[in-house]
């Protein structure tokens, strides 16, 4: 038996009961060892995208007519592109550990590749959770997006076969589609993350050692081979307080440049074209007597900005001779020794050296004041507001910072446009117009329930709700919204603790009519968008996606 496997296999159980329910109700599927499967499914996207449950869940399109694909997740578009991750999950009871991931397995990606992302392609037969996302990226690409396949290949076994990997170079994909095999032993290097990093890292040249008030900064350079070697031996676990979420080699431009640099003739010129990276440590030593190549020893390290670059550098020198040519390229680095009671300090310093990236922000605004204000407020009245991100599953109580935002923005601001495309800037460029200094607990629980109950229609559409159900969650929550106020004949900053208790009791009372209302609003703006014309799903996906329907709603 395969320890790894072991070990997977044994979280499975707390994760099939985790989404039992949901499974049962939006996916039908009651059967344990059906269930199983979904659970592994679950619970790669979860750790593989690093997705709170809910948005995990939200991604699995497993059941008949799936094209052999379990689970897809669709990304904001960047840059004129947008990445899709296709998910295909085998899970065998056999703890060994050495199957391969099946041929067929491979040639049903294939398919759903060539098939799914050609919005000329007439689908049959295709399970509708499945659809509304082909749908949206059929949207995307026919307004001129390009996208970004990356195809996961998930099982607790071996990587495909010689066959299956001829015939994904027979496809001609290129680089536009990407192929990757996550099993087992990836997960749980992943699931080890919270273990600290003590290394020694292996320096070139002079290098810069300052003390300042309790703290100790050293800048040098470091060759790029050492920090391959790095992520080797460590891999996610360097990367917590940075950017988990690996954006990939293809469609990524600033990723795309570092690989070609280390492929160039210009593989030398690394440093001056690199920003460098910085890492934290609770400590770290070298023998000053040296001139220089100092070998430093840390304690805990952590790469908070720079973990791009790292992973890029891993990834590229994996390939067939490019560790033995890039022996002289280096990379600027910087190491901070910083307090260990002073977590504040390095929040800052992790905040200021990534708020380039707003996409990955929620986690750097969890300790903000107006955060630790709402966890506080929220509390008070009953409900428990999770601004960190956390591996215990919801409660009907909990409240992530992520959903907050999306209601709000939707409810009380009223840009459900924003709320659900430009997640990525709701911690960044939106944060202060959604959170802002008046945003009190009770407006965010009253957004929240307002929101879940436009969510769990559209998961769960009732046979004869319009297509727009699907696509539009945010827009009726917009509705249910107004609503409410009108009922309560009140304005949105007179929504507090005081009147907390008749707001929620409208809800359980009226919930179910507001939500009605609200279809038969966006209903009537659309026909008065598009008049008597059909109108495609695809269609329908582009008009929420562009906020075509808002002022109509106004």
């Amino acid at each position: 038996m395969n320890i790894n496997a072991s070990i997977i296999d044994q979280r499975l159980i707390a994760v099939v009961n985790d989404i039992r329910q949901r499974a049962s109700d939006e996916l039908r599927i009651r059967d344990e060892s059906r269930l199983k499967s979904l659970a592994f499914v679950y619970l790669c996207v979860q750790t593989i995208l690093d997705l709170d449950g809910d948005e995990a869940f939200d991604c699995l399109t497993e059941g008949g007519g799936d094209f052999g694909v379990d689970a897809m997740h669709i990304s904001q578009e960047y840059d004129g592109e947008f990445t899709v991750n296709v998910f295909q999950a085998k899970y065998k009871n056999n703890l060994e550990g050495n199957s391969n991931f099946p041929e067929e397995g491979i040639d049903s990606l294939i398919n759903a590749v060539q098939y799914l992302f050609n919005p000329a392609a007439k689908l049959e037969h295709i399970n509708q959770r499945l659809l509304v996302k082909v749908e949206e990226a059929r949207s995307l690409i026919r307004d001129g997006y390009i996208p970004q396949v990356r195809a996961l290949a998930c099982n607790n076994g071996l990587k495909w076969n010689v066959s299956a990997q001829e015939a994904i170079e027979r496809t001609g994909f290129g680089d536009q589609v990407t192929w990757e095999h996550i099993n087992h032993e990836g997960l749980v290097k992943i699931l080890q993350a919270s273990k600290p990093v003590k290394d020694t890292l292996q320096l070139k040249g002079k290098a810069i050692v300052e003390d300042m008030e309790f703290s100790r900064v050293l800048v040098g350079r470091i060759a790029v081979t050492e920090i391959a070697a790095l992520i080797e031996r460590h891999g996610e676990r360097l990367l917590e307080r940075n950017i988990r979420r690996y954006l990939g080699l293809q469609g990524n431009r600033v990723n795309e440049g570092i690989r070609h640099t280390l492929r160039s003739d210009e593989k030398n010129n690394f440093y001056f074209y690199n920003n460098g990276i910085t890492l934290t440590c609770d400590s770290f030593s070298y023998n000053g007597l040296q001139d220089g190549d100092y070998r430093v020893r840390v304690e805990n390290l952590q790469v908070i900005n720079g973990g791009q670059t790292c992973m890029t550098i891993f990834k590229t020198l994996r390939e067939s001779d490019l560790l033995d040519q890039n022996t002289q390229a280096f990379v600027l680095l910087r190491l901070y020794q910083l307090p260990r009671e002073n977590e504040n300090l390095v929040q800052r310093i992790t905040y200021a050296t990534n708020s380039q990236n707003p996409v990955d922000l929620k986690d750097l605004r969890a300790n903000d004041e107006r955060q630790q204000r709402l966890e506080m407020d929220i509390q008070q009245l009953g409900f428990n507001y999770r601004r960190k991100r956390s591996e215990m599953s919801n409660r009907p109580t909990d409240i992530s910072s992520g959903v907050a935002a999306e209601a709000v923005l939707s409810v009380w601001r009223r840009k459900p446009h924003q709320a659900k495309f430009f997640s990525r800037e709701h911690f960044g460029k939106l944060y202060d117009s959604i959170f802002t200094e008046q945003l009190s607990g009770a407006q965010v629980i009253i957004a929240v329930q307002l929101y879940r109950i436009a969510e769990n229609r559209r998961k769960r559409p009732e046979p004869n709700d319009p297509d727009f159900v699907r696509y539009g969650s945010c827009f009726m929550a917009m509705q249910m919204g107004r609503r409410l106020l009108a009922t309560m004949q009140v304005e949105i900053d007179e929504i507090s603790h005081q009147n907390f208790r008749l707001a929620q009791q409208l809800i359980d009372q009226d919930g179910e009519d507001y939500f009605k209302g609200a279809v038969e609003d966006i209903q009537r703006a659309i026909a008065d968008l598009y008049g008597k014309k059909s109108v495609s799903l695809q269609q329908l996906s582009a008009t929420f996606r562009r906020g075509d329907l808002i002022s109509k709603l106004h």
